[in-house]
């Protein structure tokens, strides 16, 4: 009895495959030859069957893998193909990942000027690596805004061609305004899935984790970025253990743990040359310009300390107004660094904030007022729908704005639609808005912004599963939730606001909006579980337990301790399951929530299966039935009746097994759920089969089957294809045994499940 999955599968892989690879939509259409829309009405599932041409011409602008061409291919078809089952390249056995090739870095500075002798060094080391089979860690450090991310990611680019087995990213966060730097296991956690580990094999534990990383690594040549470290003790864990593997750490710490244990070699970056911020500056005003103001440059190199970060945004202030002299531009940034010199003229970030103080008041109040209001968001980066939610301003506007402090260089649009600060400007930005906007105007920013991100998400979560809604507070004047159409898209929303919505759940309760606080967690609860991020699910909802017992909410608490229990039930702590389980069927019951009561009876029943318990599973199967009768509530119905048919037939009792499934079956159909209905099938092939009814039997499994590819739930379609070939072996049909169990072998390998052991056998026992 599975759980089909929803649809989609094809756009959220080729989506994948497409982020890995590092390329935008625009960029992989134009590979292709295929246009924008087409490309995304294949994302977003909306073009249910690609041509097949289509897929190729993907595939080969994404350089995949053949594993990973057999894949998509797969997808795009609905279900296997021939090439699915071929071995990955080389006959490599990977036990945990597939074959898939990050690339993660960010796109480098368009105007990378100087850093001849780190390059050197840098590239030194690359040769001392290869010719000693050694890890070689280059811990890049410099204070703020020196340009320790920009040398790291420009020379990532220039040798990721050595590192044919792809690149890992990840931005630390150590010395984050925030002050939540990233976890480690976090961290191990996006490379591991990046690296093709299907989620529910990542273990929970930190050393458990880093060890799979290692293995993973091992015999594979990755190029490993860790951007911003707190400390060696956040980075050691991510360092790879492969020869032919090499990381560069970026810190403003000297990291001496990793010099001293690791051997690392440690490139101190300063402040630029005059000739080097000369260069810089050049290369951004164009040789015209600058050439025939040369003082005037030397002046403002100078005044920005020859800091790249500094520099940056003076040449995009002086490029924005191009008729303007450049020695205007000194005198407005020399009177900018008089308002500020009690910072300290011999401080290096005092001409940092010199250089911000100017650019920003220079900004029209709408810019600047949006600039103060991102300091107050807590995501590593906005979209432009949360933006306008925030300022309280349209769509086009915000995005006119968010382009504006862009070209500023007081905002960064690392990926498209998507903008980031740079450390040092977050902290600007809210200081400014500490300093400016009344307390009022910024709690209610941060209201209409929770209430953007509650309102999408629950909107994005009723588009994954078929439960109930809760009832939400009106949003706050000004916001104005996404709307999203379908399940790929809410699914790919959910993707780029992951790290978003975690902090902002963070927040929420760090506010005390505890309503906010329950109530994301609840929405983010389906994406986290399909995506197997029991732990965060685990977090949010303990932050959501908090909330909801503060504000004296049974209601909340039992939504609450049900999804606890869940999630422990998928972390394999079944007594905490049951625990919190039968917590929320207490509170159910003084609600008199019928419905409610009825899904946590179920809950419990898969707990005790889990056990081998199946006579008490099938006793809460009953109590969920009579409850969903109670409630009306026919979909819920359809379910007990299902389950209470899968337990008989467990227990060996396949006439009412049959008799159960069969109502259930007739009550899937009237509710019009698709997935109830695929499990419904898959419980009547088995019955069938169990009562010598082959030919139904494989009717029933060949229905099921139909439904899972149409849902895009490859699990089940592994389920089901393994129960489909033990009927046709059977029957006395080994041929259509052995093509059935090579189709669920090859998804089970595919996404690294156990079952696939067993399979295995199977055809074994066949030859």
């Amino acid at each position: 009895m599975g759980i089909a999955a929803q649809p989609g599968a094809f756009g959220l892989l080729l989506r994948r495959y497409r982020s890995v690879a590092g390329l935008t939509q625009e960029e992989l259409a134009d590979r292709a030859g295929l246009s924008v829309r087409a490309l995304s009405d294949m994302e977003r599932g909306r073009t249910i069957k690609p041509f097949v041409r289509s897929v190729r011409l993907l595939a080969d602008s994404l350089e995949l893998t053949k594993p990973a061409r057999a894949r998509l291919i797969a997808a795009a078809d609905g279900g296997a193909d021939d090439d699915a089952f071929a071995e990955p390249e080389g006959g490599r056995d990977d036990r945990y990942s597939r074959a898939v090739m990050p690339r993660q870095l960010p796109a480098p500075v368009q105007h990378f000027a100087g850093r001849e002798a780190e390059l050197r060094t840098l590239n030194d080391l690359l040769d001392h690596s290869a010719d000693n089979h050694t890890v070689v860690i280059s811990a890049i450090g410099g204070t703020a805004g020196v340009g320790k991310t920009a040398l790291a990611v420009h020379w990532a680019h220039q040798v990721a061609g050595l590192f044919p087995d792809g690149q890992l990213y990840v931005n630390l966060r150590g010395f984050d305004p925030s002050g939540s730097p990233a976890a480690p296991g976090d961290a191990i956690y996006e490379f591991l899935d990046a690296l093709g580990v299907p989620a529910d094999r990542i273990p929970a534990d930190l050393d458990a984790r880093a060890a799979m990383y290692r293995s993973v690594l091992a015999g594979k040549r990755v190029l490993v970025v860790l951007d911003n470290a707190r400390d060696a003790d956040q980075a050691r864990p991510l360092l790879p253990a492969s020869a032919g593997c090499l990381a560069v750490v970026t810190s403003r710490s000297p990291l001496a743990g990793l010099v001293a244990i690791e051997a690392a070699q440690h490139i101190s970056l300063e402040v630029l040359s005059e000739a080097e911020a000369s260069e810089l500056l050049v290369s951004r005003l164009g040789t015209d310009r600058a050439g025939t103001q040369v003082q005037a440059m030397t002046e403002l190199t100078e005044l920005c300390a020859r800091l790249p970060l500094a520099l940056a945004v003076t040449a995009a202030r002086a490029a924005i107004r191009p008729g303007i002299p450049l020695t205007a531009l000194v005198s407005e940034l020399r009177g900018a660094q008089g308002r500020l010199d009690v910072l300290g003229g011999s401080d290096p970030l005092a001409s940092v904030r010199a250089v911000f103080s100017w650019s920003y008041h220079s900004l029209q109040e709408p810019a600047a007022r949006m600039f103060r209001l991102l300091g107050v968001h807590p995501g590593p980066d906005i979209s432009v729908p949360a933006a306008a939610s925030l300022a309280s301003v349209t769509g086009p506007e915000a995005h006119r704005l968010l382009d504006e402090l862009t070209c500023c260089h007081l905002l960064a649009e690392p990926t498209q639609g998507r903008f980031a600060f740079h450390d040092l400007l977050r902290v600007y930005a809210a200081e400014q808005a500490g300093a400016v906007d009344c307390q009022a105007g910024r709690n209610a920013a941060v209201g209409r912004l929770l209430d953007h991100y509650l309102h999408t998400a629950h909107a994005a979560a009723l588009l994954l599963t078929s439960r109930d809604p809760i009832t939400l507070c009106p949003p706050a004047a000004g916001t104005e939730p996404e709307h999203l159409d379908g399940y790929g898209e809410a699914m790919n929303w959910f993707t780029a606001e992951h790290r978003v919505l975690l902090a902002t759940v963070t927040q929420a309760a760090g506010n005390r909006s505890d309503i906010h606080a329950w109530q994301l967690p609840w929405a983010l609860e389906p994406f986290l579980d399909r995506q197997g991020h029991w732990h965060d699910l685990a977090a949010t909802q303990r932050i959501a337990l908090a909330a909801a017992e503060r504000l004296g909410d049974p209601a909340a608490q039992a939504h609450v301790h049900r999804s606890i229990g869940n999630v422990r039930f998928w972390l394999g702590s079944v007594d905490a399951a049951r625990a919190h389980l039968s917590t929320a069927l207490v509170l159910y019951r003084q609600l008199g929530d019928c419905d409610g009561q009825a899904r946590a009876h179920i809950d419990l029943a898969r707990v005790f299966d889990r056990q081998g318990r199946y006579h008490e599973a099938l006793g809460h199967s009953h109590q969920a039935l009579g409850l969903s009768r109670a409630a009306g509530h026919r979909a819920g119905q359809a379910c007990a009746l299902n389950a209470i048919g899968w337990y008989h037939a467990l227990l060996g009792d396949h006439g009412r097994a049959l008799a159960y499934c069969q109502q259930a079956l007739e009550l899937g159909r009237e509710t019009g759920d698709r997935v109830m209905e695929a499990c419904i099938w898959d419980s009547l092939g088995y019955v069938r089969h169990h009562l010598g009814q082959h030919g139904d039997a494989i009717v029933c499994y060949q229905n099921a089957l139909r439904l899972c590819r149409e849902l895009g739930n490859r699990h089940n379609q592994a389920e089901t294809l393994t129960r489909l070939g033990e009927t046709w072996f059977s029957s006395g049909d080994c041929e259509a045994a052995h093509d059935a169990w090579r189709q669920a072998l090859a998804i089970l390998d595919d996404l690294d499940h156990p079952d696939a052991a067993q399979v295995k056998a199977r055809l074994a026992s066949l030859r």
